[in-house]
This record gives structure tokens, C-alpha cells and sequence, in this order.
């Protein structure tokens, strides 16, 4: 996807026209909307279900809504589901075996076609998250064809960050806050001088297309993009987490023993809360169901987690058979191998998991602790070296 001339801007109904054009064109609307006391990601028909005046306030193991003092649509951070509940479902069937009346056996291979999706608001840090599973169920030998018919099939429009929450590290991981690539359409809200308006970038021709429909400024005003650049820089400057990355393959990867795995593991309940929350993560398992008649057997795939002891388990018993070792798969994994496998890192900086761990365990926390010893380390062995 490639910018296509100067960001335009529209209004709030302006918005509304969007979503009228984008459903025109046949499109399920995804975005935030207020759900269980949480910001959640479902079907939407307009911008009235959009969480006009709310945030949210997130710590480690802290998550709850909060009223803001104007009525923007996106002032809120990422919520506890993620685009990858839409692209790569928690629960699908694969295929459906029935007896006929002939005896015989009727096999349907394939689920029933996906919704074309528009995603609305999704943030510079899970465009990163979907670019990489793309990579995992696109690109090589294997091909996840429903992954590709919802990817393929799908209109996104982003929303640059304005505020950052306690748990964002987007930074430190260069994934946001702004959007650079993967999206057809990307706002950003714009709030000052008495304004509620977005100014509009276009990131691929069908954007082009769709925003052509809608009515609006061909240039945004520079008062507009002045409010809408400081929205973002505001968004990166209110970051207090932040995960240094420099060597860190090879940081992990010689600390596999150290202490720290086993002060992580006290506290852990290998709930896998941060795999369930994870933007990235595609663990999946796959169980053949039947009816208790034995007219109709299927075969499903379900979400599973590296924290589960039936993960890792070969006949003998599970690899991973401590919470230590399931924990440091799950870490090492995400910021170590992940880059052997797939070529970046496996996290976007978004900060779910220190919110939705019920223990407040923090990556970043982590991390920092391995690398500080690891220094510490270093230094005593060059000091031995030099006598």
C-alpha cells in the first residue's frame, strides 16, 4: 500500500458517510464499541455503537473504562481482543462427515465463506500484529486458506494513536503509534479549537475509491495536520514502558538458566491469558467432535496456548512440563526464535498482556531483569579475561 497525495479531512459526518460506503460495498463493519465493561472489538453498524467519550485506564493486571472530557470516537488504547479474533477465529470448523441414507459417507471440506470485513480503528501496533501473521499462515509451504480469504477480503482503516496507555511500548519495538503501511484508509482524531474532525490519509487505491464516495476536504487544513501530528507525538511521548531489543536473540538464548525464570514461575498461574490477549500468537490445536448417534463427526479448530500442558505433550509426556519452562518458551519465543522463524520480532509493543495477566507479570519488566544481570556478567568475565 502506498500514500496516494496529501492527507484530505472529514467530519464526524463524514464518518458516517464512510461507513455507509463501505456497507454499500458489501462490507461487515469491525470496530470498538463499549462491551462488558471493557472497549471490545465486535460487529458494528454505525458510528453511534463507536465509544464516544471513553477511555480506558491500564496498568499491570489493571483494566477499566474511564469517561473522557469530550466525545471522541478512538480516545482509547487497545482492548482485550484483537483483530486476529475476526482473521484467525478462535473456534472453526474445518470439515463435516454425515452418514447418508444410502450408508454411505457426505464430506464437506471447506467452512462457509467468511464476511468481507471493513476493520475500523485499527491501531499502528496491531497492523503490525496482522502483518505478522500474515507470515505465518500466508507465506512458505503451507497456506492457511480461510486466513487468506478473510485477509484478502478484508478494508482497514486505521486510526493513529493520540494517547498512550501506562502498558504501550510501541516505541521501543518501532510498531507505531502512527501507521506507516498495511492499511486502505488511516484517521487521525482531531480535537482542538472547538474541531472534531479526521484528517485522512489513503494508503491503497481502494481507499481511493471508497473515500472518493464520501464527502470531504481534498487538503486538510494546516491548523489540522498540525493538531493531528501533535496527537501522535503526544501518543509516543506518554510511553513509560519501553523494551530494549538490541542483541536480544542472543541475550535469551545464553540466559536459558538464569534465576529469573524461576522468580517469573512463583508467580504465574499459566493461565494463558497473555497468548488468548497476544495480537500475534496462533497456537491451535485441532479435536475430531462427534454426535453421540455417530451420524456426524467434525473436525475443529480451537485456540490453544504454550501454556497448556497438552501443548508441548509427545508420547512420554509434555516438553514443557514446568510452569519455568512453559513460561520461557512462551517469552523466548516471542522476542528470541520468533526472529529464526519468521524474520521480526513477535511482539508489537502493545502492552495487552501486562494488562490482562492476572499477576501484572510484565514483559518489558522481564526482560530488563535478564539484561541487567547479563551486563553485570559480562563485565566480571572481561575482568577475569584482563588478568
Amino acid at each position: 500500500m502506498t500514500s496516494a497525495g496529501p492527507p484530505s479531512a472529514i467530519d464526524r459526518a463524514g464518518l458516517d458517510a464512510l461507513f455507509s460506503a463501505l456497507e454499500r460495498r458489501g462490507y461487515t463493519l469491525v470496530g470498538p464499541t463499549v462491551r462488558d465493561r471493557a472497549i471490545m472489538l465486535q460487529e458494528i453498524d454505525s458510528t453511534a455503537e463507536l465509544p464516544a467519550g471513553w477511555t480506558d485506564v491500564q496498568e499491570g493486571g489493571t483494566y477499566r473504562l474511564a469517561r473522557r472530557d469530550d466525545e471522541a470516537l478512538f480516545g482509547h488504547n487497545a482492548g482485550p481482543n484483537s483483530w486476529k479474533s475476526f482473521l484467525f477465529p478462535s473456534e472453526l470448523r474445518v470439515w463435516t462427515a454425515r452418514r447418508t441414507a444410502e450408508g454411505g459417507l457426505a464430506v464437506s471440506e471447506d467452512p462457509a465463506p467468511p464476511p468481507r470485513y471493513a476493520f475500523i480503528g485499527v491501531r499502528s501496533c496491531d497492523l503490525h500484529a496482522i502483518a505478522v501473521q500474515d507470515r505465518v499462515f500466508l507465506e512458505g509451504g503451507y497456506v492457511d486458506h480461510d486466513y487468506r480469504q478473510r485477509s484478502e477480503g478484508a478494508f482497514v482503516v486505521a486510526v493513529n494513536c493520540g494517547q498512550a496507555a501506562a502498558t504501550c511500548f510501541c516505541v521501543s519495538m518501532d510498531t507505531g503509534p502512527k501507521a506507516s503501511a498495511g492499511f486502505d484508509l488511516a484517521l487521525t482524531e482531531v480535537l482542538e479549537d472547538g474541531r472534531h474532525g479526521f484528517v485522512v490519509e489513503i494508503g491503497s487505491e481502494l481507499g481511493a475509491e471508497v473515500l472518493a464516495e464520501v464527502a470531504h476536504r481534498g487538503v486538510a487544513e494546516p491548523g489540522e495536520l498540525q493538531a493531528a501530528a501533535r496527537a501522535v507525538e503526544n501518543a509516543a511521548a506518554g510511553q513509560t514502558r519501553s523494551l530494549d531489543t538490541t542483541g536480544i536473540r542472543d541475550l535469551l538464548a545464553r540466559n536459558r538458566e538464569h534465576p529469573r525464570w524461576d522468580e517469573v514461575a512463583d508467580r504465574c498461574l499459566s493461565c494463558g491469558n497473555c497468548t488468548m490477549v497476544c495480537p500475534t500468537c496462533f497456537c491451535h490445536t485441532v479435536e475430531d467432535v462427534t454426535d453421540l448417534a455417530g451420524e456426524e463427526a467434525s473436525k475443529e479448530r480451537l485456540w490453544d496456548s504454550c501454556f497448556t500442558l497438552d501443548h508441548s505433550y509427545i508420547h512420554g509426556g509434555s516438553v514443557h512440563g514446568s510452569v519455568k519452562s512453559r513460561y520461557r518458551q512462551w517469552m523466548t519465543h516471542k522476542l528470541a526464535t520468533w526472529i529464526d522463524q519468521f524474520g521480526s520480532s513477535g511482539c508489537v509493543g502493545c502492552g495487552r498482556c501486562i494488562a490482562w495477566c492476572p499477576v501484572a507479570i510484565d514483559i518489558t519488566e522481564e526482560a530488563a531483569a535478564i539484561r541487567a544481570t547479563d551486563l553485570v556478567a559480562e563485565a566480571e568475565r572481561r575482568a577475569d579475561a584482563d588478568d
